[in-house]
């Protein structure tokens, strides 16, 4: 697959509107620092493994979608702290 199709495109949509609708604000909790940024690595190397698996089979917009979860979740642990990315907001969304 090398376009997104409306079908593909709304299900995206979906999923994350379920997901904002869902989300509630948790109370705050004293977590394993490493195993969570660990945790985080873990699942963007994962989605960036799945990326690659998608490209080779041709289908460009999963790899694409693979990509960006990956990217989502590097961001997102280094937002929280969880990654020291020496402020590059080139690459993340920190100060």
């Amino acid at each position: 697959m090398r376009e997104v199709t409306d079908t593909k495109l709304e299900k995206y949509f979906d999923v994350t509107k379920r997901a904002l609708n869902k989300v509630k604000i948790a109370q705050e909790k004293r977590i394993n620092w490493k195993a969570s940024a660990e945790d985080f690595l873990d699942m963007a190397t994962r989605y960036y493994q799945d990326a690659e698996h998608f490209k080779k089979k041709g289908d460009i917009v999963t790899a694409f979608a693979a990509l960006n979860y990956a990217h989502g979740w590097l961001d997102a642990g280094a937002r929280l702290g969880l990654f020291d990315v020496d402020h590059d907001n080139e690459l993340f969304t920190v100060n």
